[in-house]
């Protein structure tokens, strides 16, 4: 009866072993998923069709139904998978880091309904961390943080149990066990205990060596992958309309604190790029770049004037200086152009070579060292305007042959500039003229055309008589050059938002702006702005909670991303001057707490009763409600189109244009792009193949007349002609 009692205690402890060592992997792989697709970077079918593997593996693992496909299902579809990794990787994700990512997702499905052998366990738990791995390359954020600590405690715990059960099926003598049972039921909160303490160990541990060894910070990853929609903005050639596209965005490009300001009193703008030749439709720079000087404390001195070309001061000369110095921390956004407040005077972060241009602008040619962190010295000293009103019209010729160059002109641009500027009898005046005309006769917007205008700038000032900045700088600067004033467009940012818990100015890509610089003798570049705006905002109310948010990212990137020596020896004088005091404070308080500490660690693990169903309803439905909260929009545009494939009488203005949208992508599939400056009968006009010309024809004007027409019975028939088109591209 012993022996018997003994046996069947035994069993229960192996399968207490078993049966925790896979709930702990799927914790596992979960922990990674949801650490990956926190990044944003997962396109919605992989996070729809993922999650859902994922909850009927967790229903599978509570209602103990072991599900395992069998191995030839398995080789066949990893063999079909890598044949559409190909395809995922030229057609549908055009990327390798995404098409990568889905053949990682992939095989973490089927290993999850293949798990055999201990292999198969390991290869499931090297998966996991490819996709917390993957997470890291995606994103910066310190929302990492939390997601990495989860998955560190749920490694932990795996692989203590994989230890414990390859021990436990090689083990010959057995102690004999009367309560194994009970031990049984409390080894789950026991091992919970374990895992989380190992864990804080482990990160307290690579916290010690991550802020003691010596590193050097070489930027964020992908710091120089130029071509985004941000670095497009600060390149050598910029067109009408790129400012207005990086506005859409409410990221962050940098923060920046200036020394003794806590209250956000100042309204600067962070000078980018310089821009002095129009063609008419875009913007362009000088090409010519020089290196700058540094001195022995490794600060590069930005001089006044350009040592090669007669263009004038760079960098105006101020009677009466106001020098404020301030510190920039850079987001990763593939631009190599250091944005400085007029008008900088040093650069300093550590980088081994920058330049400038005759625009003034200050670049990054350090290879090793994308620009993250730096500090400046800035003039930010204006004349007065009686001062600019004494100045001359006796403008260097480099300034002359270079900012006075203009294209052919709509001859409504200078007379209109003559008109605006009237009885002026002085260069400022006529600057400040046609600043505010523009600035109070026309409405801001960041709405781009729909079709690019021959003229620009005339469609600007004569017809739509709204846009963004750089319409706005646009058409000041060229009509300033009509009057015989030197002028060019600036692009950089404006600051808008000031976080009073960290000193820091938020610089997002929505304040992307441009503005207008003048050339006055003796005091060079003057910067006007002609574009409607306001100044520096501290948000109040719940609004103050996204402070919050910003101040923990500021943190996290300036002192763990971006994490170098400089930071150390902030540390290493902090620590001399208050070890002593820590470490008796450290004492006091580890002598007061032991006993509490000991008493709390028994009585919670005798009050712990938490079972593995419990962990794994909570581990998911905490999943299944963050994902759902992250990807609400998404969610929410998929219900919106089922709405309307079931019912177009609802809205057949919206559904008519939903069916054509995929018409469109069907079509472009054959090769037949709509370009979106043509309209829809222009498109059917390009079809060359008849039969499927007809069709779409068909399907234009019943289109037209559901969607302009606002006709149900003509949205309904839109479904059919679809199929009847997708059929028609099939067969070709």
């Amino acid at each position: 009866m012993s022996t018997a009692i003994t046996s069947a205690d035994q069993k229960v402890s192996s399968g207490a072993i078993q049966y925790s060592f896979e709930i702990a992997l799927y914790l596992l792989v979960l922990s990674g998923f949801v650490t990956l697709s926190s990044t944003g970077g997962l396109d919605l079918p992989s996070l729809v069709v993922i999650a859902g593997v994922l909850a009927v593996r967790g229903y599978l693992l509570v209602t103990h139904r072991p599900v395992v496909i069998p191995e030839r299902w398995t080789m066949l579809l990893t063999l079909a998978y890598f044949a559409f990794f190909a395809l995922d990787y030229s057609i549908v994700s055009r990327s390798f880091l995404p098409a990568t990512v889905h053949l990682a997702l992939f095989a973490v499905v089927i290993r999850m309904f293949s798990l055999r052998r201990e292999r198969d366990y390991i290869m499931l738990a090297i998966l996991a961390f490819l996709m917390v791995l993957a997470a890291a390359v995606l994103t910066v954020d310190s929302i990492f943080l939390f997601s990495f600590t989860a998955f560190m405690l749920m490694a932990v715990a795996t692989f203590i149990l994989l230890e414990m059960r390859r021990s436990d099926q090689v083990a010959t003598l057995r102690p004999d066990s009367p309560d194994g049972t009970e031990k049984a039921r409390r080894f789950a909160p026991f091992l919970a205990q374990v895992a989380s303490a190992l864990m804080v160990l482990i990160l307290l541990g690579a916290s010690v060596l991550f802020f003691v060894l010596p590193r050097r910070s070489g930027g964020y990853l992908g710091g120089f992958a130029f071509g985004t929609d941000f670095s497009s903005g600060f390149s050598d050639r910029v067109q009408l309309g790129q400012i207005g596209q990086i506005q859409q965005s409410n990221a962050v490009v940098m923060h920046v604190q200036i020394e003794g300001d806590r209250t956000g009193r100042y309204d600067l703008r962070w000078r980018g790029v310089a821009l002095a030749e129009f063609d008419g439709h875009s913007w362009s720079k000088p090409r010519e770049q020089y290196p700058l000087r540094r001195d022995l404390d490794s600060i590069f001195i930005i001089p006044a004037a350009n040592p090669l070309t007669n263009t004038g001061l760079l960098v105006p000369a101020s009677r009466h200086a106001t020098t404020i110095h301030y510190r920039v921390l850079m987001e990763p956004i593939g631009t190599n152009v250091f944005f400085l407040a007029p008008w900088a005077r040093t650069v300093n972060g550590g980088y081994q070579l920058l330049a400038t241009d005759a625009g003034g602008a200050v670049y990054n040619f350090d290879t090793h060292h994308a620009i993250s962190r730096y500090e400046a010295d800035s003039d930010i000293a204006t004349p007065s305007a009686t001062d600019l009103r004494k100045a001359g019209p006796e403008y260097p010729e480099g300034v002359v042959s270079t900012y006075l160059q203009l294209p052919r002109v709509d001859a409504r641009v200078a007379q209109l500039a003559k008109r605006i500027a009237g009885s002026a009898t002085t260069e400022y005046d006529q600057v400040t003229a046609l600043e505010n005309y523009l600035r109070t006769r026309y409405e801001y917007t960041l709405e781009l055309p729909r079709a690019e205008p021959a003229d620009p700038i005339a469609n600007f000032l004569f017809e739509r008589k709204r846009g963004h900045c750089e319409y706005f700088a646009s058409a000041m600067a060229v009509m300033l050059r009509t009057l015989g004033i030197p002028s060019r467009v600036v692009n950089g940012f404006r600051s808008d938002e000031f976080n009073d818990l960290t000193g820091n100015y938020v610089v997002r890509a929505k304040d992307a702006h441009a503005w207008v610089e003048a050339y006055f003798p003796e005091y060079g570049w003057q910067t006007f702005d002609p574009t409607p705006g306001g100044g520096a905002n501290i948000p109040q109310g719940w609004a103050r909670m996204g402070l919050y948010v910003d101040a923990m990212a500021s943190f996290w990137r300036d002192w763990i991303v971006s994490y170098d020596t400089s930071h150390q020896y902030v540390i290493g004088q902090a620590a001399l001057t208050k070890s002593h005091n820590l470490w008796e404070d450290a004492r006091n308080w580890a002598r007061l707490r032991y006993e509490a500490l000991l008493e709390w660690a028994h009585h919670a693990q005798d009050r712990a009763q938490h079972s593995p169903t419990r962990w794994i309803l909570i581990a998911v439905g905490s999943s299944l409600l963050f994902l759902t909260l992250r990807n609400w929009k998404r969610i929410a545009e998929l219900i919106r189109d089922y709405r309307l494939r079931t019912n177009p009488a609802r809205s057949p203005e919206q559904a008519a244009a939903m069916w054509y949208i995929q018409m469109t992508r069907s079509l472009k599939r054959r090769g037949l792009l709509k370009q979106d400056n043509h309209t829809a009968s222009e498109f059917v006009q390009q079809i060359e193949d008849v039969p499927l010309r007809e069709l779409v024809l068909r399907f234009t004007e019943v289109y037209e007349l559901a969607r302009f027409g606002h006709s149900p019975a003509d949205a309904a028939r839109l479904p059919l002609l679809l199929n009847q088109i997708e059929a028609a591209v099939r067969n070709h």
